[in-house]
């Protein structure tokens, strides 16, 4: 089926089951920071276990990301999808029943970590980009990510609000619950697999498609760059709900920062969408980069408040998954759509090694000098060095995309 085929019904059914997907997966993985003083209580476990266990989270999920972007560009993103859903929920389990440090970092660390490649973000933007047009596939990409931090606005309060007044255990379950919603999502959003991706050039093997990658500047600077977003996103996530606690602020500070983080996410990824598909997608991305590493260095500047708090929330969530589908848009416009999930997914193992340096680097900074300020400190100023290496990146599509696109260019007009 030809994307310009879809009626409205099945192109909603799609995108709607994208957004749920990535809203729940994500929401749920951003909130994990909240569970951290209580299972370090109850389990016996330290803060550098809880640290390690979503630092191997996250670089699992960018070790198998490449691998289940190739999945999905040869088997369809339904199989991928559903099975992801699986294993989050085998991941919760574990998580729930943990009593050490290594079966928490089984459930929680590796599970979800793996779940993570075949629910999140980088899946999300390749469905969104087979199921729309060229046109409208910035703004799309925008939106479905902009819809997908909802699930922060929602998981936050709730695991909060439930961790408060019947324990962590009761937050646990109730999140299992939301992985049974995901399943329907999931499979809604497989519907992607139907269309046709089309291509006037000779076919490319992923190989192939790997090489022609390594091979473009601009493609590998951006992947480097994409580095300091996993580190400055999942250091915060992970560390701010205790960074407040050693401040002295009442828990629910924590909760309602994240969860205005994934409320200001929504203009803020939609207008970013928006602004990719009229500007220019690398100066955007490295302004990006540039401005959180100055919105944390305000904040950490100056002894926390609950309004310096919620104001720095507000200012990260607008900035927070704004990069999505301004990299995957750059992914696109170089290489085209065969093999997006792979590229993208290869280039996003740079940013799970930023997370997984922002997760662990900062509890172990915390426990050898007692203290968050070296930890933000370097957060800040690798990311005004990414930032400004980001607005350098060749933009120039591949030889071979170039000519795909003056045939089909010349088919049109024919």
């Amino acid at each position: 089926m030809k994307q310009s085929a879809l009626t409205r019904m099945q192109t909603l059914s799609i995108m709607g089951g994208t957004a749920v997907m990535l809203s729940l997966a994500m929401g749920m993985r951003q909130s994990w920071g909240l569970f951290q003083p209580h299972m370090i209580r109850d389990i016996g476990i330290t803060a550098a276990d809880f640290s390690l266990a979503i630092a191997i989270q996250n670089i699992c999920w960018g070790l198998t990301q490449p691998f289940t972007g190739m999945l999905v560009d040869r088997l369809g993103a339904r199989p991928v999808a559903v099975a992801g859903v699986l294993v989050y929920g085998a991941g919760m389990l574990i998580s729930l029943y943990a009593e050490s440090a290594w079966v928490f970092t089984l459930g929680a660390g590796i599970c979800i970590g793996i779940a993570l490649s075949c629910t999140a973000s980088n899946i999300a933007m390749n469905i969104t980009a087979r199921t729309v047009s060229v046109a409208k596939r910035s703004v799309a990409m925008g939106g479905v990510s902009a819809m997908g931090s909802l699930g922060l606005t929602f998981a936050s309060p709730l695991a909060q609000s439930l961790i408060s007044n019947g324990g962590w255990q009761l937050a646990m379950v109730a999140f299992i619950g939301l992985v049974t919603v995901m399943l329907p999502a999931a499979y809604m959003a497989g519907g992607a697999d139907k269309i046709e991706i089309e291509s006037s050039g000779s076919t490319q093997s992923v190989g192939q498609a790997v090489r022609e990658a390594a091979g473009h500047s601009g493609y590998v600077v951006m992947a480097i760059a994409f580095f300091v977003c996993g580190l400055q996103l999942v250091f915060i996530t992970t560390h701010l709900p205790t960074y407040l606690a050693i401040c002295g602020m009442d828990p629910t500070v924590g909760s309602t920062a994240l969860a205005l983080i994934g409320l200001f996410n929504v203009g803020g990824s939609y207008l970013f969408g928006w602004l990719g598909g009229r500007y220019s997608k690398r100066v955007l991305l490295g302004g990006i980069y540039v401005l959180r590493s100055l919105f944390i260095s305000a904040y950490f500047l100056t002894p926390p408040t609950p309004t310096s708090t919620l104001v720095f929330a507000a200012a990260m969530g607008t900035l927070w998954l704004g990069v999505v589908p301004l990299v995957s848009g750059l992914v696109v416009h170089l290489f085209g759509l065969r093999y997006m999930a792979t590229l993208s997914g290869i280039a996003f193992f740079s940013h799970q090694v930023g997370s997984f340096m922002g997760a662990w680097g900062g509890g172990l900074i915390y426990s050898s000098l007692g203290s968050y300020d070296m930890a933000w400190k370097l957060a800040v100023a690798i990311g005004i060095a990414a930032g400004l290496f980001q607005m350098t990146m060749n933009v120039r599509p591949t030889p071979r995309m170039e000519k795909e696109r003056a045939l089909s260019l010349q088919v049109s007009r024919a």
